[in-house]
């Protein structure tokens, strides 16, 4: 009888270890402002890849979640398309040491366009929102293949989306550029009253990371359109981002 219970805890413990998930993380996406249509298909997409690559995503848009307690709960923390001003001071202290003990963020789209009056978060960001023209197609380049994800996205390639262009000048001087935007290849051309878009010049970041506080920060332009959580290319970048972000691994 012993025998026989020592081997069903055996089954059992081996399951339970079989089955663990890589990391946990937090996915949010909370809008104060412009509410974008694919944030749907972006917590589908991303709930795919936790299936795919065996980590667990928790989704939610009530920022109540960002307190010390529930924070430590996670790996990295996701902004997919938040905008505007969608977290308390006391919820920003929280998650300012949350990253401070070592962990990561992930910002997807708009998440430059969210929390401007927070020095903290724009600098974590790198980079945050001035304006974007209509939506087009144009040339995208990879400058470092060295990161996760970005191993069998193309050299070049042909996207379209939504084209952030960002304010100037750069909210941190530390970001490592993974992928350039050609803007010899669209019309970057656009006016909202006094605010206008004519590009920014030689270089037109479209994604970054840098070690921030104490964490990890990456960030994608792409992703304002629903599609492309289905797409691939997008989703590898995307994961690779979410690996580094989350364990710190992964750059050779």
């Amino acid at each position: 009888m012993l025998k026989k219970s020592l081997a069903l805890l055996f089954v059992i413990a081996t399951a339970t270890f079989a089955n663990a998930q890589q990391f946990k993380v937090l996915l949010f996406s909370k809008t104060a402002g412009f509410h974008h249509q694919s944030i749907h298909e972006g917590v589908d997409g991303i709930r795919n890849l936790a299936a795919r690559n065996n980590f667990t995503v928790d989704w939610q848009e009530n920022a109540s979640v960002f307190n010390e307690k529930q924070l430590k709960e996670y790996a990295a923390v996701i902004f997919l398309n938040t905008t505007g001003d969608v977290l308390n001071d006391e919820q920003q202290a929280a998650f300012e040491k949350y990253i401070q003990s070592g962990k990561g963020w992930v910002g997807i789209h708009s998440a430059a366009d969210t929390e401007y009056e927070w020095p903290w978060y724009t600098k974590m960001v790198g980079m945050m929102f001035k304006i974007h023209p209509a939506q087009q197609t144009a040339y995208l380049d990879v400058v470092d293949s060295n990161f996760p994800g970005l191993e069998r996205f193309p050299k070049r390639m042909l996207w379209t989306d939504e084209w952030y262009e960002y304010q100037k000048p750069y909210k941190s001087n530390d970001l490592k550029f993974l992928i350039t935007l050609d803007e010899k290849t669209y019309d970057a051309k656009t006016k909202w009253g006094d605010n206008e878009g004519k590009g920014m010049g030689d270089v037109h970041p479209m994604s970054w990371y840098h070690k921030y506080d104490g964490g990890r920060a990456f960030y994608t332009g792409l992703g304002h359109i629903g599609l492309v959580y289905s797409d691939q290319s997008f989703l590898d970048h995307l994961y690779g981002g979410i690996y580094w972000a989350a364990t710190g691994k992964g750059i050779k």
